[in-house]
């Protein structure tokens, strides 16, 4: 019963987003206030949304313009919502969080890692409500205490590369392999399921679904614990090669543009920088 009034309450908001989306559209009107004044009662009406999430749909809406004024966003009916404290309230000793649906304020359990619940004890700011493969999620912001810097007493280069996902200075070589086998692998299975088009090909291809891009981040997560690791016991700065537009300024041949399109070097150095952080 609460899954289906969650689900009940993501749809009506995402239904008042595509509404507040035509209007800034039709009007041409894409500041956050403007569009709270003009759509903030009628939204409320309309929708039987509350005070806050309605504030949260139009932001939503306005944050979506930000990007460029070309197009008209359109959002998915199962689409993520924000939710502040006033209406997303976390009992983590309880496990449970108290959220306001469509229904009026549930109580629902929730489960974490004890890594993610000592996470949760600095919780601030707005959770994102994702419902994603069948299953509901709540994305939390935690602040996390940053030590200060270290005395080092060196650097620690880092090359990224396809072959090589990434080769130290002190001649570490973590092989690309397994994740270019893999995702060879997987775009051979992609591109017959396709072609056969039947039921148990599109449901196995659904199962599949997201099977690469969590194997890859795994890898990297790895690498770059690796490499933290390695910089902090050794005293050193961390020094990541800029590759920045780098598919804008090379040119391959069509059989390799798969491979280049897929790499994930800009994940591994958002996974250093955030592990190198947090050590110091």
């Amino acid at each position: 019963t609460q899954a289906s009034t969650l689900r009940e309450t993501l749809e009506q908001a995402n239904t008042a987003c595509n509404w507040i989306s035509a209007w800034v559209w039709e009007h041409q009107t894409f500041g956050q206030w403007a569009i709270h004044k003009a759509c903030y009662y009628t939204v409320r009406d309309q929708f039987s949304l509350s005070a806050q999430l309605t504030v949260r749909v139009v932001a939503k809406v306005a944050d979506a313009f930000k990007l460029d004024h070309k197009t008209q966003r359109t959002f998915s009916p199962t689409g993520s919502i924000a939710y502040d404290g006033r209406i997303l309230r976390w009992k983590v000793s309880e496990s449970e969080v108290s959220i306001w649906t469509m229904g009026g304020r549930q109580t629902i359990p929730f489960v974490c890692g004890e890594r993610q619940r000592k996470l949760l004890q600095t919780q601030q700011g707005e959770t994102d409500l994702a419902y994603r493969n069948g299953c509901f999620y709540l994305f939390a912001t935690c602040n996390v205490e940053e030590p200060d810097p270290i005395d080092i007493e060196g650097v620690l280069g880092c090359d990224l590369g396809i072959v090589n996902i990434l080769t130290d200075s002190d001649g570490t070589v973590y092989s690309g392999a397994k994740v270019n086998g893999m995702r060879h692998r997987h775009r051979r299975l992609r591109k017959k399921l396709q072609k056969k088009g039947t039921r148990s090909a599109k449901r196995l291809a659904k199962q599949r679904k997201r099977k690469e891009s969590r194997f890859s981040k795994d890898v990297n997560h790895c690498i770059s614990k690796a490499v933290v690791a390695t910089a902090q016991g050794t005293h050193r700065a961390i020094a990541l090669e800029d590759l920045k537009g780098i598919r804008d300024r090379v040119t391959v041949r069509r059989g390799q543009r798969a491979t280049l399109h897929s790499w994930s070097f800009r994940q591994l150095v958002q996974f250093v920088t955030y592990k190198a952080k947090r050590y110091g």
